[in-house]
């Protein structure tokens, strides 16, 4: 489990597609300090696991079924990364509770300046629109943000320069692929709904 507040921007320094899924190789500083093999990290958002730690570079395994759902695909050597470990209990959550399990990619529509913050607009798949909601938490790449507004399969999100600076959002540019985790509660209430379990639904909602 994770927050969604990105620790370090690490690089891709290797890469290799194989018949199983595809190794990725990710140059760090501050993460490795207390990193063993068998540990998560959330990278660009995808819950991964540690395989191999060497002189500051992290190795992980991805398999078929998380490259097919996240854009860890299109990584190239060089290319800047999200990175957070794993929440520890005694930890703060500021931001939401992030699990790592991409739900879809999206793409950034626009990107546009307002002031000291930066509109980012974000599209992902129609089936998904159902799951986000105005002042609502998602997590794009990794990034735990606060949806501005929404306009069906888009949204928007304004950006504070922060974030810009200490995420890979500094080099994102219109047309770039992100992993999206929509929240996991608008999730469990979609699926309640959807299988007619609105009145327990209803039931739970008026006990907070």
């Amino acid at each position: 489990m994770f927050t969604g507040l990105i620790e370090e921007v690490g690089k891709v320094s290797k890469i290799e597609k194989r018949s199983d899924g595809i190794m990725i190789q990710i140059k760090a500083e501050k993460i490795v300090d207390d990193l063993k093999i068998g540990d998560s990290v959330a990278l660009n958002g995808v819950c991964l696991t540690v395989v191999e730690i060497e002189n500051g570079k992290i190795s992980f395994d991805v398999s078929q079924e998380t490259a097919v759902r996240s854009n860890l695909p299109e990584l190239k050597t060089g290319d800047p990364v999200n990175l957070e470990r794993a929440l520890r209990l005694s930890d703060r959550l500021g931001g939401h509770i992030v699990q790592g399990h991409v739900d879809t990619v999206g793409f950034i529509k626009s990107i546009n300046l307002k002031g000291q913050h930066t509109e980012f607009i974000f599209q992902f798949p129609e089936e998904f629109q159902d799951l986000v909601v105005e002042k609502g938490s998602i997590a794009i790449d990794g990034i735990s943000l606060t949806v501005n507004y929404t306009m069906d399969n888009r949204i928007s999100i304004n950006i504070i320069p922060h974030t810009i600076q200490n995420t890979n959002l500094k080099e994102r540019k219109t047309g770039d692929k992100v992993n999206i985790e929509f929240d996991i509660l608008g999730k469990y209430i979609k699926k309640m709904i959807s299988k007619g379990e609105k009145d327990r639904l209803e039931e739970l909602l008026d006990k907070f």
